[in-house]
């Protein structure tokens, strides 16, 4: 059975959908330079650094130090890796395994 997110409709199937189509980093950027604006790319990447960070055990005060986050952002990010739908984790762990097999 696959999870199905209380945010699911056909909008964000479509979505989704299209990112998954995305071939390369210059997709990527391509992309998500026109669908987002800068502040929130850049928050979405600060988030993903962060749930990297606080997987491998940083302390908040690191965290903080070396990203330049807040500590509620810090605190947003520890609430989903322990309550969320484990999408960090599970990215995380598929990043790793991946480096790991190079």
């Amino acid at each position: 059975m696959s999870y199905r997110s209380r945010y699911a409709s056909d909008k964000t199937d479509a979505f989704f959908e299209a990112i998954l189509a995305l071939k390369d980093l210059d997709d990527c950027y391509r992309f998500f330079e026109d669908v987002c604006t800068a502040p929130e790319l850049i928050a979405m990447a600060q988030r993903f650094q962060v749930a990297n960070m606080l997987l491998d055990e940083y302390t908040y005060q690191d965290i903080a130090t070396y990203t330049g986050v807040s500590s509620a952002t810090i605190s947003r990010v520890k609430r989903a890796l322990s309550y969320g739908a484990d999408g960090y984790t599970t990215i995380i762990n598929r990043l790793k395994k991946e480096d790991s097999a190079e």
